[in-house]
């Protein structure tokens, strides 16, 4: 059963969407998805400070409370930096963590007395939510797609393994499904305009049909999705909200 509503806040990010939030080095988001009346509230990475990811939360009118499950993209601080502070204000969790992560983060996930889950492959973690399992070489990281009403809805922490890629490996695992979003970090800050504009080709070619990065994507890649995508480029930063 697809999904038939979502809800993506963004909680922490590099890139300012709503005033009077705090802007940080990393992302995070939480992700409501509604399907025959039951709701899994899905905290997406943690952001680098987890003071700042918690006033955000609280300036959103949010509660830690609410989030139940917690997945997270790859090892590097700015994703994973918010975890203590949160599994402090809510144990009540499971923790999806890329099988490669090291015995230092699933101790302390243990210290809290939390429960988590390692993936390896590619698999369901619910109903139409699934994780694209490990991928990549030099940076592992797992992205998180959702098979909602309206198509694919593509998260990426960083996409150290390529965005195309990540595209590439969703349509992949859900063939008989278009992409409609593809969101977060496209890790394409340090990239040259050809570069950038061979991936908006690869996307359009690839049926990507909205995008919205943000955080390790660029000023640049930015300007040149919205270039490219026109009403189907969706601004987004700390604060935003995108309803599917």
């Amino acid at each position: 059963m697809k999904i038939t509503n979502v809800v993506i806040t963004t909680l922490f990010n590099d890139c300012e969407y709503k005033s009077g939030l705090k802007t940080s080095h990393g992302i995070s988001c939480l992700v409501e998805t509604l399907s025959l009346g039951k709701q899994q509230n899905i905290l997406f990475d943690t952001g680098g400070d987890g003071q700042v990811l918690l006033s955000n939360i609280k300036a959103l009118g949010l509660y830690t409370n609410d989030i139940q499950n917690v997945f997270l993209s790859h090892i590097h601080s700015d994703h994973v930096g918010g975890l203590p502070q949160i599994l402090k204000k809510n144990k009540n969790v499971k923790v999806f963590i890329p099988a490669s992560f090291p015995d230092s983060i699933k101790q302390t996930i243990e210290s809290f007395l939390v429960e988590y889950k390692e993936i390896d492959e590619n698999e369901a973690i619910f109903e139409s939510v699934y994780s694209t399992g490990q991928m990549g070489m030099d940076v592992v990281e797992q992205s998180l797609v959702l098979d909602t009403i309206k198509g694919l809805v593509i998260i990426s922490g960083c996409a150290h393994p390529g965005i195309v890629n990540i595209v590439k490996k969703a349509k992949e695992m859900l063939p008989d499904n278009k992409v409609y979003l593809v969101m977060g970090g496209f890790h394409l800050k340090d990239s040259e305009k050809v570069e950038i504009e061979n991936i908006i080709q690869s996307f359009k070619k690839l049926g990507v049909e909205k995008v919205a990065p943000s955080h390790c994507s660029g000023g640049l890649a930015r300007e040149l999705f919205k270039k490219g995508y026109g009403e189907n480029y969706i601004k987004n930063g700390v604060g935003g909200i995108i309803e599917i």
